[in-house]
């Protein structure tokens, strides 16, 4: 698992049963997030963006009110947004979809984008070009780490390995780190998740047919179930 360690179990967790049972879980994170000194300014602001569960749960540190609208992509972060006590809206599954969305719909604005160091599409660029004004804030960075001492070991071993993979980034972190002989067996959250792993010597590459949560343990439960048929359990 390559995802901060809280994330990474809370997956783990909403496995099947039988298909936790066949797996031995190494928590090996890639990306270490650190929230900024950024300090998040509302004035004249009239609704949130939020990418991510990082940046839902760095800001509900942050701020205290939560009278604002936060339009969200992924049902993950919208649920936890709402947990944090906005009144969240899921607004798409993908960056692309939530333009759309909000093109569409039109809100009162402008919108704050609360976001990674690291951000996919020009997001508030984007939708201020096409006449929705929205301002962003970097709110915490994303640093690369290397593989832990467990997870080196067992790539370097015999045994089958399964990767699930949730960002560009850290796809490209694992193939760049990756020089192991253990049989690889990837899930990717998306095509752009997938493209920095198709350069290695994988068993199988799967890609999640919805960038979300749940589609992803289902493509997991997949890849599980024919591994044991091709390995022999």
């Amino acid at each position: 698992m390559t995802r901060p360690k809280a994330a990474s179990e809370r997956f783990v967790a909403q496995l099947p049963d039988d298909v936790r049972s066949c797996l031995q879980p190494i928590y090996s994170p890639l990306l270490d997030l650190q929230p900024t000194d950024t300090s998040i300014d509302l004035q004249d602001t009239r609704g949130l963006i939020f990418t991510s569960m990082n940046g839902v749960n760095v800001a509900a540190r942050q701020l205290e009110g939560r009278d604002l609208p936060a339009f969200c992509v992924g049902v993950a972060t919208t649920q936890a947004a709402r947990k944090a006590g906005w009144d969240a809206r899921f607004a798409g599954e993908s960056s692309e979809v939530l333009i759309a969305s909000l093109l569409n719909e039109r809100p009162v604005s402008p919108l704050l984008h609360l976001r990674g160091e690291y951000s996919r599409g020009r997001l508030a660029e984007t939708l201020t070009r096409l006449g929705l004004l929205v301002r962003e804030a970097v709110i915490y960075q994303q640093r690369l780490l290397p593989f832990t001492e467990e997870a080196l070991a067992t790539l370097a071993g015999e045994t089958p390995v399964l990767a699930p993979l949730f960002s560009p980034r850290t796809a490209r972190q694992f193939a760049d780190l990756h020089r192991g002989r253990a049989p690889l067996w990837l899930a990717a959250l998306s095509e752009a998740v997938a493209k920095p792993l198709e350069s290695l010597p994988f068993e199988r590459l799967k890609i999640a047919k919805r960038p979300e949560s749940e589609a992803m343990a289902r493509t997991i439960e997949k890849i599980v179930r024919r591994a044991n048929r091709v390995e022999g359990n």
